[in-house]
């Protein structure tokens, strides 16, 4: 939709009681503004949102229609094997695909951290990095997605390695990824570490939000074994002073890439 660029605030705020799914906005040069929303089809939706909008002077807006992609394949098709924290990260159809000290076979689409994004990366890092100094012990990775962070920590020498998400398609995932990589991980599903014994684990690994790092840090603290070390990402660079705090208990050693963070905490 196309509407005066001092409406823009106005459209939004009618797209979004009409329950729109996101709102890409573009500035036209001159004085209008492109708004394109998304939308689950409804019956009447055209209906409410003509209503909506007669309260947006200057509004003109018409339906497009979305075409249906498959966005997990072509995700897959476009995925390229790249090294991340000296890992080979390659995806099961490769040629190359085959579990080897510093390789990570993925299927690409499959949860969250593939290894693409900054976070994953920092954790790699963090975790190749605590691998030099000291044997791993028992890992835990919390909130593990594809569980590329256990299976790491395994080719690293981990002697235990447990994989928790909440989300059934996330332990899915981490199993199909055992599998792949032929290493053994525990996977369970399950709320953070609940339904893990607490002081248990060497080394913590949780890729979360920020506030999910901040809510759950006691209950995170609780699961490692004295003098472990948790490493923590998910967060963004501004973001680094809250969470610190919240684990100021341990000694906080902050790594950035970009906008985003990790923490590496070592406990006493």
């Amino acid at each position: 939709m196309l509407v005066p660029s001092e409406q823009e605030d106005a459209a939004s705020a009618a797209l979004w009681e009409c329950e729109t799914v996101g709102v890409q906005v573009e500035v036209r040069p001159g004085s209008s503004t492109a708004l394109l929303a998304s939308f689950l089809h409804e019956p009447g939706l055209e209906e409410r949102l003509a209503e909506a909008l007669r309260a947006v002077p200057g509004s003109r807006w018409r339906p497009i229609e979305v075409p249906d992609v498959d966005w997990v394949a072509r995700f897959r098709e476009d995925f390229r094997p790249f090294e991340a924290a000296g890992f080979a990260v390659v995806p099961e159809w490769d040629q190359g695909a085959r579990p080897g000290p510093r390789t990570l076979v993925i299927d690409p689409g499959r949860a969250f951290g593939t290894g693409t994004h900054q976070t994953t990366r920092l954790c790699l890092e963090l975790l190749a990095e605590e691998a030099g100094l000291r044997p791993l012990g028992r890992v835990l990775d919390v909130g593990a997605g594809t569980g590329i962070l256990a299976i790491a920590a395994r080719r690293l020498g981990a002697t235990v390695t447990a994989a928790v998400d909440l989300d059934p398609e996330a332990t899915a995932s981490c199993v199909t990824h055992a599998r792949l990589n032929q290493v053994p991980i525990a996977v369970v599903q399950g709320d953070g570490g609940r339904a893990l014994r607490p002081a248990r684990f060497d080394l913590l690994l949780a890729n979360l939000m920020a506030p999910l790092l901040i809510e759950r840090s006691s209950a995170l603290r609780s699961l490692c074994a004295p003098g472990a070390t948790l490493i923590l990402s998910g967060l963004l660079a501004e973001d680094v002073p809250a969470v610190a705090d919240a684990y100021a208990a341990g000694t906080v050693e902050s790594r950035v890439d970009g906008e985003w963070a990790a923490l590496r905490v070592r406990l006493a």
